[in-house]
């Protein structure tokens, strides 16, 4: 009698994933991932430009739930789960997009920047355009967006930050999405940094709304904007350490009391797993 075909060793990749990641062996999050689930994990991962083939995998995801260890009861403990970056798309991008960046490439070459030198990838996603831009060239970039008339993306709506721990030189990302009322098109632009030289130059001279997104994005993520108007918390105190929504902030918290309960903080409550 053979053995059913889910029971098989599919891949040498997928057995070494699971090995690492099997139940009773306690995963924290991507950071104790092991180098054969990356490797199962960067096989799916979609490839492109080199600046980006080294960093396709954000996380290794081990069960359900949240839950590691021997207190995962959902019968999924051995679920292995790789969590990657799309990669940079080719040509033909599709729709308008090829449109965007074909204009976008013409005025950065005329100027002298040039297309290459500004913008690292573009990724197209979802059905959403993203421009992977180098810090140096983001204003310059924002204000052709913004200006030529051929796109003409006149509305800013925020500056929003994410954090990669393990995306080694480019930790910290800010995210911009810029939406042309004038054709009736959306797009995003995305410049990533190192946690260690987290500056980026402010854009607040081309979208001035965006003055109080990058003062949230500089609270909560740590990016610096430079040239910003007045760079400075927004909610958390002045002199609050580190910066909340990082993924390795720690859990803390204060005692909540409610009618005559207290509640302690998350990281001395009752632990499950």
């Amino acid at each position: 009698m053979t053995a059913p075909k889910d029971e098989k060793d599919v891949t040498g990749e997928k057995v070494d994933a699971a090995a690492a990641a099997k139940a009773g062996s306690p995963v924290t999050g991507a950071q104790s991932t092991t180098e054969a689930a990356l490797e199962a994990g960067a096989q799916n991962a979609p490839t492109g430009a080199e600046h980006r083939t080294s960093i396709p995998v954000v996380e290794v995801r081990t069960g359900m739930f949240g839950v590691h260890g021997t207190g995962d009861t959902s019968g999924y403990g051995g679920l292995v789960t790789t969590v990657t970056l799309p990669g940079p798309s080719e040509r033909p991008y599709g729709g308008w997009f090829d449109e965007v960046v074909d204009v976008l490439t013409e005025v950065l070459d005329e100027s002298g920047t040039g297309f290459a030198n500004a913008v690292e990838a573009v990724v197209v996603d979802r059905e959403q355009l993203t421009l992977h831009v180098a810090r140096e060239h983001v204003v310059e970039v924002a204000q052709a967006l913004r200006d030529d008339p051929d796109l003409r993306f006149e509305l800013s709506l925020g500056v929003s930050g994410v954090h990669y721990p393990h995306e080694t030189g480019r930790e910290l990302h800010a995210v911009y999405h810029v939406v042309s009322v004038t054709h009736g098109r959306r797009l995003r632009f995305e410049v990533a940094v190192p946690d260690g030289d987290a500056h980026i130059p402010s854009t607040t001279t081309v979208y001035p709304a965006n003055d109080w997104h990058e003062r949230e994005t500089f609270d909560f993520f740590g990016i610096v904007f430079d040239g910003h108007p007045g760079l400075a918390r927004i909610q958390m105190p002045d002199d609050w350490p580190g910066h909340p929504q990082r993924k390795d902030y720690p859990l803390g918290g204060i005692p909540v009391e409610y009618k005559g309960a207290t509640v302690p903080p998350p990281d001395q409550r009752r632990s499950y797993s």
